[in-house]
This record gives C-alpha cells, sequence and structure tokens, in this order.
C-alpha cells in the first residue's frame, strides 16, 4: 500500500543525534553525542524514599487522572522557586506542567503559529525544537549566533523584514549546542528589540540550574514586563529526563490556549513524576543535589577541556564553559566535517556534526558538538585520545 503523509510532516528528516546514537549501542562505541544527564546525577536514594511515601499515603493521587494544567502542589513549588530566585514569574502570568520542556516547544507553536509563519531562532540551534517548529509548517529564520549571543543588527533586519515572524526562540543558558550564553547586555537588548517590533519571546532554558563556575545572569523572563516571553523550565537536567517533568510560565491567555491543545495531546503530564518533583523540590535536598550535580560536571568538562587544550589545540577552535552539557568544537576550513564524524565512528567514537542543528539544513558546516556529561570519566580520556588522532590524520 502506498502511505500519503500530511504536507508539514514530508520534509521532517530522522534526528541527526538520534541516528548517531543508534551506533552508541554497538560494543565498545564510546558516545561523545549524547545530550543525557550523567547517571551519577540521579537522585535515586531519594526518589525510591518519595516514591515508597507516595504510595504508602497517597497511591490514588499518583495513579488516577489528573487535571491538565498540572499537579497542583507542583504547580505551587514551580511558582514559589521561579519568583523568590529569578523573579521569572510575574502578575499577569500562569503556568502549565509539561511533558518536558520539549512540549513547550510544540504547545507554543500549536497555540501561537499558522502554518507559514516564521520563527526566528538562534543559528545553529537546538534540533528538538527546530524540528518541533518545523513540524507545523513554520519556516525558519536564523540569526547568527556570538559568543556573548544573537547578533542584534541581524536580529533587527529580521524583525524589520519578516513580517510573518511569530516569536523569537532563544537558550540563553549555555546554549544548545554551542554552549554559549547570552550576555546581560544582550538578553536587554533582545527584549527591547521584541517590545519596539511588538513581537514575543520564547525563553528556554534546561541548563541554567547546572552552572558550575560564575554568577547567574537575569532571565529574559523576570526583564518582562508587557507579557511578551514564555519561559520554558525543565527538571530533566537536574533530577530526571526520563520522568518527562518541564513547566511553560507564561501570560495567562497563552497558557489558556496551550492547556486546551495539551488537552488534545496527552491530557496531562504524568502524574506520579509531578508528584515525586514536588516532593523532592520541597524535602530540603534540592539545593545540594544542585551542587553534587554541579560538582560532576565541573570535573567532567574539566576532563574534556584538558584533553583539547593538550592534544587538540592545533586542530581545534572552542570556547571554555562554566556550565551546560556541550562543548562546540570548530574545525579548519579544510577539513571535511561528515566525513571526520563518519570516520570518528569507525573508530568508536560517535559526535554529533554541527549541519544537525543549523536552520537552513543545506548550509555546510565545519563544527561538530561533544558532549562531557554521559560517558564515564575513563571513556572521556579515551575518547578524546581517539578525536586527537583522528585530528592529526584529517588535519
Amino acid at each position: 500500500m502506498e502511505y500519503n503523509f500530511a504536507n508539514k510532516v514530508m520534509g521532517l528528516q530522522p534526528s541527526a543525534i538520534r541516528e548517531i546514537l543508534k551506533f552508541t549501542s554497538l560494543p565498545g562505541v564510546i558516545s561523545l553525542a549524547a545530550g543525557n544527564p550523567s547517571p551519577d546525577a540521579f537522585p535515586v536514594d531519594e526518589l525510591k524514599e518519595i516514591s515508597e511515601e507516595i504510595f504508602a499515603g497517597s497511591p490514588v493521587d499518583a495513579l488516577q487522572y489528573s487535571i491538565t494544567e498540572g499537579y497542583p502542589a507542583l504547580k505551587k513549588t514551580v511558582r514559589d522557586f521561579m519568583s523568590s530566585r529569578y523573579d521569572s514569574v510575574k502578575d499577569f502570568d500562569e503556568i502549565i506542567i509539561t511533558a518536558g520542556a520539549q512540549q513547550v516547544m510544540n504547545l507554543a507553536t500549536m497555540s501561537l503559529c499558522n502554518e507559514g509563519d516564521a520563527v526566528i531562532c538562534e543559528d545553529p540551534s537546538f534540533i528538538g525544537s527546530l524540528n518541533a517548529f518545523r513540524a507545523f509548517g513554520c519556516r525558519l529564520c536564523g540569526v547568527p549566533l556570538e559568543s556573548d549571543g544573537m547578533n542584534l543588527e541581524a536580529l533587527e533586519n529580521t524583525l524589520k523584514t519578516e513580517k510573518k515572524a511569530r516569536f523569537i526562540y532563544i537558550i540563553p543558558n549555555f546554549q544548545n549546542p554551542t554552549g554559549v550564553v547570552t550576555s546581560l547586555e544582550k538578553r536587554k537588548a533582545i527584549y527591547e528589540l521584541a517590545r519596539k517590533y511588538d513581537m514575543l519571546i520564547l525563553e528556554d532554558n534546561p541548563y541554567g540550574e547546572t552552572r558550575f563556575e560564575g554568577e547567574n545572569i537575569p532571565s529574559i523572563k523576570s526583564m518582562d514586563t508587557d507579557g511578551r516571553v514564555i519561559y520554558a523550565g525543565t527538571y530533566s537536567k537536574v533530577i530526571s529526563p526520563g520522568m518527562r517533568v518541564g513547566y511553560a510560565i507564561a501570560p495567562a491567555p497563552i497558557i489558556a490556549k496551550m492547556t486546551v491543545c495539551k488537552q488534545v495531546a496527552d491530557v496531562h503530564t504524568n502524574i506520579y513524576a509531578q508528584m515525586l518533583v514536588d516532593r523532592f523540590m520541597t524535602s530540603g535536598k534540592y539545593d545540594a543535589h544542585l551542587e553534587r550535580i554541579r560538582g560532576i560536571y565541573r570535573r567532567k568538562s574539566g576532563i574534556m577541556m584538558d584533553c583539547l587544550d593538550r592534544d587538540c589545540a592545533d586542530f581545534v577552535k572552542y570556547d571554555r564553559v562554566s556550565g551546560g552539557l556541550f562543548i562546540w568544537c570548530t574545525l579548519p576550513e579544510k577539513v571535511d566535517m561528515p566525513a571526520f564524524c563518519k570516520q570518528a565512528v569507525i573508530d568508536k567514537v560517535a559526535v554529533v556534526p554541527g549541519s544537525a542543528f543549523l536552520t537552513d539544513e543545506s548550509k555546510v558546516s565545519h563544527c561538530f558538538r561533544l558532549n562531557f556529561s554521559t560517558p564515564t570519566d575513563q571513556q572521556l580520556y579515551d575518547g578524546m585520545e581517539i578525536l586527537a588522532k583522528e585530528l592529526r590524520s584529517f588535519c
């Protein structure tokens, strides 16, 4: 039988990252391609204890249907935490609990965009979000990313000329894939440009709590005085990705429409997982847990950067990171980046080609993304040794 697929998904391609991850199941392959938290970072004992408490005291609440907007106790916990610590909930805002931050991208796009509308994105950017926008028939308008955030001149030119843009999508903290942190000055400027051109901003912050050096920079949401910022948060990188618990903070009318869209998507986010997250957040152990995982990522990123400095400095350019999960490497222009990534897999190391993250998939990239959180320390040493050997042969 011949199958006819919807026009809006005909052009979608499998995630390059997910395709590469298929190779990581092969014996002996070291994956520097994933974006997973370290297995050492999961609060297993704490969640086991909380789980026992839930099923001893509130089993029906954990197993029954719940409301679409989210477990009320967790919504309050999110509001209190984000208000007191980051001033990122305004009087006009509401909160919805989602199946990870990825669902925020889907629900926001479903709520705000028609087919043929445009989304303004950092270029490169997170493939999961880019594909979510593409899946709803949106055009991607890429804005070049500099070492401190979007190129403001290019952003304003895009805002001037693109009449069907619906929002600006930005990952301001330890951006995926580049690790870039948008400076305070640029955050303020991006918000002012959004005001000037009457544009919404979708601020995606999955990595902010992983900062292990330096001071936090105020979120764009904290600057939101007129209800134009949708903030996407998640517990995937700091508690558990498998539980699929994230949230959106946005003006009440937007949350109301996202709630309707979620009702037809999955009814509500896993209530048992929401209860686990809420009780862990309010247990008094969350801050200590954050400090522990920051220590893990400080060590692991240090191993990878030391290897790059010692063995790859003649071949690779990169910026040091102070949080997040990734390091973005740039090869000399003479190097065939896809061939390099393919040979690395053959030699039992997986990395992600930079082209996977471009808003225009036909463009050439000379970059690749490394992940330091998932491998063991020994795998980091071994994998980087193999990559250094490959680089010497290609360069």
